[in-house]
């Protein structure tokens, strides 16, 4: 293999019509390119990342495919470049077109990547067992199916913060503060910031507010009392079930995602376009 040459992973396992057309025709254009060697690509099942090396690794869907991405690398983290076949596409932010028209670009390497926090969530059972998830975007606590108030109780580094009483509790990302925080009234922030964003769901109490602080610290929800029903969620792909006792703790991954940006990639330029912030609103003269 020649040093020049781009080994590629593709992966495409919507099973959308759109993300399976858009496979075909990247897939056709690939096989004419000789400096690419295509490694690997998950179409219809999760492939085992473990046993493959690639210089990038090229995702097709929306941004859920690259949160899905980031999980199934695990600790052996890639760089990620997202094409957007969904809606809004905040981390798959180029189009099947653009990636065939600047495919150069990618085949001289000519992109940065940007490394961006992941969290470790551990669901701390109240029997002593527990579950680790790793995650990109956020860690809900949700009332959910319960139909209730929740009470949450929030320590950090064991130190307590307070209780939230509401509909639920995020702790998200820097990459994560443009989804389910922002929904709920979060700030967004800078993607490369290393911090956590508490972010409450309609709490009961007006003047709780969303909070930032430090991703070297330990954040620890607590449910002492809880209905049948609640949830915990991690980037909305993962769920389980909360019972009474249930600890919740998020910390800093060991890991941190590796995302492809092509020149001309800009952040704020990005939300003008996603968020509708391109301009002032006209107002009529009278």
């Amino acid at each position: 293999m020649s040093d020049s040459e781009l080994d590629l992973i593709i992966l495409a396992r919507d099973q959308s019509k759109l993300v399976q057309e858009a496979w075909q025709e990247i897939h056709r254009f690939l096989d004419a390119r000789e400096k690419t060697r295509l490694v690997a690509a998950a179409v219809t099942e999760d492939l085992e990342l473990d046993h493959h090396q690639a210089d990038i690794v090229i995702v097709l869907g929306g941004d859920g495919a690259i949160l899905r991405a980031c999980r199934q690398l695990g600790s052996r983290q890639l760089p990620l470049l997202g094409v957007n076949l969904g809606r809004l596409g905040f981390l798959a932010d180029i189009s099947a077109s653009d990636l065939i028209s600047r495919y150069d670009e990618i085949e001289q390497r000519k992109f940065d990547v940007v490394d961006h926090l992941m969290f470790e969530c551990e669901l701390e059972h109240q029997d002593g067992s527990s579950e680790k998830f790793l995650g990109l975007n956020e860690v809900v606590v949700s009332a959910a199916g319960s139909l209730g108030m929740l009470d949450i109780n929030l320590r950090i580094d064991q130190e307590r913060v307070t209780t939230y009483s509401g509909d639920g509790l995020i702790i998200s990302t820097p990459i994560g503060s443009t989804a389910h925080s922002l929904s709920a009234g979060g700030p967004i922030l800078q993607q490369d910031l290393a911090v956590f964003v508490i972010t409450p769901i309609c709490p009961h109490t007006m003047t709780i507010r969303p909070v930032v602080d430090s991703a070297d610290r330990c954040y620890t929800m607590k449910m002492d009392t809880v209905k049948e029903g609640v949830m915990l969620s991690i980037d909305g792909q993962i769920h389980r079930p909360i019972v009474s006792g249930d600890k919740v703790h998020v910390r800093k991954a060991s890991v941190s995602c590796k995302l492809a940006r092509l020149p001309g990639h800009h952040y704020y330029s990005i939300l003008n376009r996603k968020l509708g912030w391109a301009g002032q609103p006209r107002y009529r003269k009278k």
